[in-house]
C-alpha cells in the first residue's frame, strides 16, 4: 500500500517537474490569492479595530444618568374648562431640578458587587466657561477618577501631554482638550479660570492636554479629578451626575440597562443604542472585507482549475500509457488530485509567508495624523485565524479545482488515444 502511494506521488512529481512553468504559475496563483486574502483581512480588520477602539474604548457599556424630562401633566391640563381654548403661559421659569443622581454612592456600591459588572465609575459633569485673559469659551468639565478611567476605559491613550497621575494627585489641576487650548493659546503650566453657572470663578493649573480625534469634543471638553469637580460646584462627595459601567460580557449591556432604568428610575443607555449607527457602519465594512477576500480565493481556485485542465489535455498520451501498463482509472484520478493538492500546499505556504511579510511591512509604515495622536503606524491585525483559514481554503479550493479534471482523466479510454495518434 505504501509503495503504491509512493509510486503515485513520484508520478505526480514527475508530471509537475516536467511542466515546471505551468506548475509555478498555478502555485503562484494560489500564493497571490492566499497572500492577498491575508493582507486584506489583516489590514481591514486592523483598521476596523482602530475605529472601533476610538469609539468603543471610551464608551461605557451602560451609561446611567438622571435625565431632566418634561412633565407629562402640565398645569393647564388641571383645568378642564381651558382644554378647548388656546392657552398662553407667560413668565416661564426653568424647573429647579438637579442633574444629581440621588443615592448615587449606595447605587455604585451595589453595582460594584454585581457579578456581571467589572467596574462602576462615578463622574460629575457640568457646563462652564473657560476664561484666559480676554478670551472666553464655553465648555464641559468632567470630574473623573483618572487612574480607574485609564485602567478600564483607556483614558491615558488620549493624553498627548501630562499624565493621568498628575490629574489624580492635584486638586487644582485640569487636563484640557487640545482644541480649546489652541484657541486660548494655553500651554503646560498655565492657569485657566473656570466660570460656573453660579458665577463662581475657579482658577486651575493645566497639567496636560488630551486629544480624542473628534474636534467637537476636543474644542469643549476638559477633565479634573472627581473631588475638584465637586468643589467647583460647591457640592459634597455624594454629588454624582453620571455612572459608567464596564461589564464582563458586553452582551449583558441591553438587559442591564433596562433593569437599572426600571429599578432606580434613571435613564440608562446601553452601548448598542448609543452607537447604533457606528455598529451599522462596522458591519458593512466587515461584510465588504469578507466578500472581497473570498472573491480573491475563488478567482485563484478557477485559475488552478484551468491550468490542471490544460495539463490533462497535454498529458493524454501519458494517461494512455499509464492505463495500458496496468494503472486503474482511480490511480490516474489520484495522480491528478495529488498534483492539485501539492500545488495548493506549496502555493498556500508561500501565500502565508507573502501575507505575513507584506503585513509586517505595512505595520511599520508611518501613519501620523493630528486626528489620531496615539497612532504612529498603520494598524494591522495579526490574528492567526486568518492564516489558518487561508491555508485550509487553499487546500480545499485546489482539491476541488483538481477533482473535476481528475474525473475526466479517470474516464479516458487509452485505446481511443492510441488510435488517434
Amino acid at each position: 500500500m505504501m509503495n503504491w502511494f509512493i509510486v503515485i506521488l513520484n508520478i505526480s512529481k514527475t508530471h509537475l517537474l516536467s511542466k515546471i512553468k505551468q506548475t509555478a504559475i498555478a502555485a503562484l496563483g494560489v500564493t497571490f490569492g492566499i497572500g492577498a486574502f491575508i493582507i486584506l483581512m489583516s489590514f481591514m480588520t486592523g483598521l476596523n479595530g482602530l475605529l472601533d477602539g476610538l469609539i468603543l474604548d471610551r464608551t461605557p457599556h451602560v451609561h446611567v444618568y438622571n435625565e431632566i424630562k418634561q412633565t407629562n401633566n402640565q398645569p393647564v391640563k388641571l383645568f378642564d374648562e381651558l382644554s378647548n381654548n388656546m392657552n398662553v403661559v407667560s413668565s416661564v421659569k426653568p424647573k429647579q431640578t438637579q442633574l444629581k443622581i440621588h443615592n448615587a454612592l449606595p447605587i455604585i456600591n451595589h453595582l460594584n458587587h454585581d457579578p456581571k459588572v467589572k467596574i462602576a465609575l462615578p463622574q460629575v459633569k457640568t457646563q462652564v466657561f473657560y476664561v484666559a485673559g480676554a478670551i472666553e469659551l464655553n465648555g464641559i468639565v468632567t470630574g473623573i477618577n483618572p487612574k480607574d478611567e485609564s485602567a478600564y476605559f483607556n483614558f491615558h491613550n488620549y493624553i498627548v501631554s501630562g499624565s493621568a497621575e498628575d490629574l489624580e494627585n492635584n486638586s487644582n489641576a485640569i487636563l484640557i482638550g487640545i482644541g480649546a487650548a489652541k484657541k486660548m493659546s494655553l500651554k503646560m503650566g498655565d492657569r485657566v479660570q473656570l466660570a460656573t453657572a453660579k458665577g463662581d470663578i475657579i482658577p486651575l493649573k493645566i497639567v496636560g492636554f488630551f486629544q480624542s480625534g473628534l474636534a467637537d469634543i476636543d474644542n469643549v471638553q476638559s477633565y479634573v479629578n472627581l473631588k475638584t469637580a465637586q468643589r467647583i460646584l460647591g457640592e459634597n462627595e455624594s454629588y454624582i451626575t453620571d455612572i459608567n459601567l464596564k461589564l464582563h460580557n458586553i452582551e449583558d449591556a441591553v438587559p442591564m440597562a433596562k433593569m437599572l432604568s426600571k429599578q432606580y428610575n434613571l435613564t440608562a443607555i446601553d452601548i448598542n443604542t448609543a452607537n447604533a449607527q457606528f455598529e451599522t457602519g462596522t458591519s458593512i465594512r466587515n461584510l465588504i472585507t469578507y466578500a472581497v477576500s473570498f472573491t480573491l480565493l475563488i478567482v485563484a481556485g478557477f485559475g488552478i482549475y484551468n491550468i490542471l485542465n490544460m495539463m490533462i489535455y497535454e498529458k493524454m498520451n501519458d494517461i494512455a500509457i499509464l492505463k495500458a501498463t496496468g494503472f486503474s482509472g482511480f490511480d490516474v484520478k489520484l495522480i491528478f488530485i495529488s498534483q492539485a493538492v501539492i500545488i495548493g500546499f506549496i502555493g498556500g505556504i508561500l501565500g502565508l509567508i507573502l501575507g505575513f511579510v507584506v503585513s509586517t511591512i505595512i505595520s511599520h509604515l508611518p501613519f501620523e495624523t493630528e486626528a489620531l495622536p496615539t497612532i504612529k503606524t498603520f494598524p494591522v491585525n495579526f490574528n492567526y485565524v486568518y492564516y489558518v483559514v487561508g491555508m485550509v481554503f487553499a487546500m480545499i479550493s485546489t482539491f476541488l479545482a483538481g477533482y473535476l479534471p481528475a474525473q475526466k482523466a479517470q474516464r479516458i479510454d487509452p485505446v481511443e488515444i492510441i488510435r488517434g495518434q
